[in-house]
């Protein structure tokens, strides 16, 4: 099929406002409404973002997108279920746009369940052993019928030390299923993003962004990292990467970060990010702050009146102390995960609104420079 015949997205518009060295804003256009990036993705794997509600996110964390997962919400509820809504954005009642991971990553953890072939992948699902088949059409199909805005191509996702002749066959054999993810395409009203792989070598990513950038996506994703390599390999590999994806479509780093990862790629020419770390770390008690990490079960906090973080605006900071806080966790209140994960969503998102606010303004070394030197035996910068 040819480029002409391929569905396109005709509700999708990127736009770049500033730049900062390789640093950027820009506003990202789509079926459900705009995104100013960079920004980050709270992660809603099952159709909600957990202990929160919807409103919250919208009105307080001011979370413009959300991110879903397409292998969990078809185990769970089921494509039936989600239809019978109207789609996923009806299910969750969120207004807002919605990005879903094609499920890649969550069938290629399953090492002793699945099967890959040329067509697909064969897999036992993780909750009751049934066995299913995810082609690329298959993961096309599924999105769709969820009504995701930005949809993610079926992509095979090899452990990070694999060695260069696998990771080239795997390489090779993600580009043509990414391009049946194009042919599969039917709705003119889903984005749908390519996923560049290639481990942390610089001859191989620029290998598979040489194959994919000529391809119509709407955007391009670099996947593979965060998978156990250090912090400074997935820095290089961004660095060397981002300058081959095109400037005038969106660049996402998958399942990335920590505040110093969001900090540092921001500054490699990232866009957009998603990570599971501030929900699920503040269920497990530790809170990011302008001044560093808490962990708000240690005893230190038992007696301090102090909120979270001085400098934030959340209904966690402005209401409540580290001690009740701690009080809380430790009698295992529900509350305690709602309000730890309040807080962090908005610290993160303060965290993008202001190196938006820097780039815009030429800054964004010196409120790199500042976010380091506020904070509290915290890691340093990396080199410049």
């Amino acid at each position: 099929m040819s480029s002409d015949e391929l569905v396109q997205c005709d509700t999708f518009d990127f736009e770049v406002h500033s730049t900062d060295g390789a640093a950027r804003t820009a506003t990202v256009t789509t079926t459900h409404g705009e995104i100013e990036t960079p920004v980050f993705m709270p992660v809603g794997t099952l159709g909600t973002v957990k202990a929160m509600r919807p409103d919250q996110l919208a009105d307080e964390v001011e979370a413009q997108i959300v991110l879903g997962n397409t292998y969990h919400l078809f185990l769970r509820p089921g494509l039936e279920v989600i239809e019978m809504h109207g789609g996923l954005h009806e299910m969750m009642n969120w207004d807002r746009p919605i990005l879903t991971d094609s499920g890649g990553y969550q069938v290629f953890s399953l090492e002793q369940l699945r099967e890959i072939k040329e067509d697909g992948v064969e897999f036992r699902d993780h909750l009751s052993g049934a066995k299913h088949f995810f082609t690329p059409e298959k993961v096309i199909e599924i999105q769709e019928t969820l009504g995701s805005d930005i949809m993610m191509a079926f992509d095979e996702c090899p452990p990070a030390d694999v060695d260069d002749d696998y990771m080239i066959e795997s390489m090779e054999r993600t580009t043509r299923w990414e391009k049946r993810c194009l042919e599969a395409r039917t709705r003119s009203d889903c984005a749908l993003f390519g996923i560049i792989q290639g481990g942390t070598s610089e001859k191989l990513r620029h290998r598979h962004a040489e194959q994919l950038c000529e391809l119509p996506f709407d955007g391009f994703a670099i996947g593979g990292l965060s998978v156990g390599e250090p912090s400074e390999a997935m820095y290089d590999t961004v660095e060397f990467t981002t300058p081959v994806m095109p400037e005038d479509k969106p660049r996402y780093l998958m399942g990335v970060g920590t505040p110093e990862d969001l900090v540092e790629c921001i500054r490699r020419g990232i866009d957009m990010f998603d990570c599971v770390l501030p929900t699920r770390n503040a269920r497990n008690g530790q809170c990011f702050t302008s001044r560093g990490r808490i962990k708000i079960r240690n005893a230190p906090y038992t007696m301090d009146s102090k909120p979270l973080d001085p400098d934030c605006d959340c209904y966690t900071c402005t209401n409540f102390t580290r001690a009740y806080l701690r009080h809380l966790y430790k009698s295992r209140e529900i509350l305690a995960s709602h309000l730890c994960t309040l807080h962090n969503l908005r610290y993160y998102h303060r965290l993008v609104e202001d190196a938006r606010s820097a780039i815009d303004a030429g800054q964004f070394e010196q409120f790199r420079r500042q976010f380091y030197e506020e904070r509290d035996g915290e890691p340093t910068p990396p080199p410049a």
